[in-house]
């Protein structure tokens, strides 16, 4: 780096760099997207947000709490993504046919976000630390999937969505859109009665 971007990029930040903690999250969500859950350090997610390896242990003492940061990052423009989604769906939508379609849109364009995020969640097993957050985000899904169904169908379909996204990150090949519809059509609709 030069010694004029240098100047620029304080002028910028100024003196306090009041952002600082915020851009060490979301680089700690890079680190892990790049390298996985065991490339992050804190020399790693300080070089990715730019600043001295002491303001990452500063704010983040331990790589569980770099962890824990990322995961909620995480968990948090999931739930505003989803949300945001949710709320822009007319009332009358095929709920079914919409919940695929979201599927897929995190599986093609959103891939990347979507297989760090989940990478995170996952990294909730083995890490007592990051279960609450965890948890949150997947209460904040059934209260979301319940606001168009009901309280126990939303459960089903937060279960369901997260699964289901898991699983086809992994699918070779990926099942169809119509496919997909079929299993959040028959969690909606109930199992059909065969006389």
């Amino acid at each position: 780096m030069s010694k004029a971007d240098t100047v620029r990029r304080k002028k910028i930040r100024g003196p306090n760099d009041p952002d600082r903690r915020d851009r060490i999250a979301q680089a700690a969500i890079t680190v892990v997207a790049e390298r996985g859950i065991d490339g992050l350090t804190h020399r790693a997610v300080a070089a990715a947000a730019d600043v001295p390896l002491g303001s990452t242990t500063y704010h983040f003492a331990t790589l569980d709490d770099l962890l824990a940061v990322a995961l909620t990052e995480a968990a948090e423009n999931n739930v505003r993504q989803l949300r945001e989604w949710e709320q822009g769906l007319p009332e009358e939508v095929d709920f079914a046919a919409a919940l695929a379609d979201l599927v897929l849109s995190f599986l093609d364009d959103q891939r990347s976000h979507t297989l760090v995020e989940y990478d995170l969640y996952v990294a909730a097993l083995h890490r007592p630390a990051l279960r609450e957050v965890s948890a949150a985000w997947d209460e904040a899904l059934i209260q979301l999937f319940g606001y168009r169904t009901d309280a126990i169908t939303g459960r089903l379909l937060a279960a369901m969505f997260c699964g289901l996204l898991m699983q086809l990150a992994l699918a070779e090949p990926m099942p169809s859109g119509a496919e997909i519809e079929a299993l959040f059509r028959r969690a909606i609709a109930g199992p059909v009665r065969s006389d």
